[in-house]
């Protein structure tokens, strides 16, 4: 147990030494064509080569079948087929990946290596094919030039699996609006997160990257001065993601906590990145909740609780 509880401590601190840096580690892989992918190591448990698939029927389209990886069964995503990159190549590896309370295979044609990048150079994808522009959450350039599509795994998985309805929930129906600022770059994420707060019925704004979010409320910081506002009747509660291009949550969460305009507003971070580490990292930046995607009752539940603490 104190080995373990090691262990954890010190993959914290690692955690928390790159994303403190506004840096993250990219897995890069192929899927049979010269362009590069790449997802964030945060949500890769394990590389192996391809195992033995077993189709079974009515599986989703984009799904290959189902594996056995010691003693669980997991089913294998073809990303090309989902990325409509239909070709012959063999694919032979397979990314294991966990997020989103979701644990996976994804199928790929070969893994290259790990690069470590700078968010500020994680750019929002700008002139990409129609077929892959909802898959693809950024794209960041290496030292040599090539450039590295960040696929949005999040969007993959929503639709393969389904991204399941937002149930009817009970209006607030506060006494004043309690509007929420949120900031993510998963367009699915967006959409769930904006189907919560308008069954809420909170008002809301948003950002697609952590530093548009910090821009927009600094800007929201200043007008409430000038106009002599409480700035609670302007940002009640702030939702930000973990993993945003140009600047992090994490980077931003540490913003938000220093400037003292924001004092006393709960910042809630919204994540796949679920495992204790992020959580614990979160914290360490002043996170004053966390909740994991896509749960949008809890989500809901989280809201209403920060708004209203018993």
């Amino acid at each position: 147990m104190m080995q373990n509880d090691y262990r954890l401590m010190n993959m914290i601190d690692e955690k928390a030494r790159l994303a403190g840096s506004n840096k993250m580690e990219l897995l890069l892989f192929s899927l049979g064509s010269t362009e590069v992918f790449g997802i964030n190591v945060f949500k890769v448990r394990e590389v192996c080569e391809t195992l033995p698939i077993t189709r079974t029927p009515n599986m989703p389209a984009g799904v290959e079948g189902i594996i056995s990886l010691r003693g669980s069964i997991l089913p294998v995503i073809d990303l090309a087929q989902c990325l409509r990159m239909g070709n012959g190549e063999a694919r032979t590896k397979l990314i294991i990946t966990e997020f989103s309370s979701h644990t996976q295979a994804f199928l790929v044609q070969d893994v290259d290596r790990i690069v470590r990048v700078d968010w500020e150079q994680v750019k929002s994808p700008q002139s990409i094919g129609q077929s892959q522009s909802a898959m693809i959450t950024a794209l960041t350039e290496l030292p040599d030039g090539k450039l590295v599509s960040i696929l949005d795994v999040e969007q993959i998985l929503g639709e393969v699996i389904g991204e399941g309805d937002v149930p009817n929930m009970d209006s607030m129906r506060p006494d004043h609006p309690y509007p929420v600022f949120f900031a993510d770059d998963s367009n699915m994420a967006r959409k769930k997160i904006t189907e919560v707060l308008e069954k809420l019925h909170l008002p809301y704004q948003s950002a697609i990257n952590g530093r548009e979010a910090w821009e927009k409320l600094r800007n929201i910081a200043s007008r409430a001065e000038q106009e002599n506002k409480d700035i609670r009747d302007v940002v009640s509660l702030i939702l930000v993601d973990a993993e945003m291009p140009e600047m992090d949550g994490y980077v931003l969460t540490r913003h938000i906590k220093e400037d003292v305009r924001f004092k006393g507003i709960p910042v809630v971070m919204h994540s796949s990145l679920s495992s204790v580490a992020n959580k614990k990292l979160g914290q360490q930046v002043g996170v004053d909740a966390y909740v994991g995607k896509f749960h949008p009752e809890e989500l809901a539940q989280m809201v209403t609780s920060m708004l209203h603490p018993a």
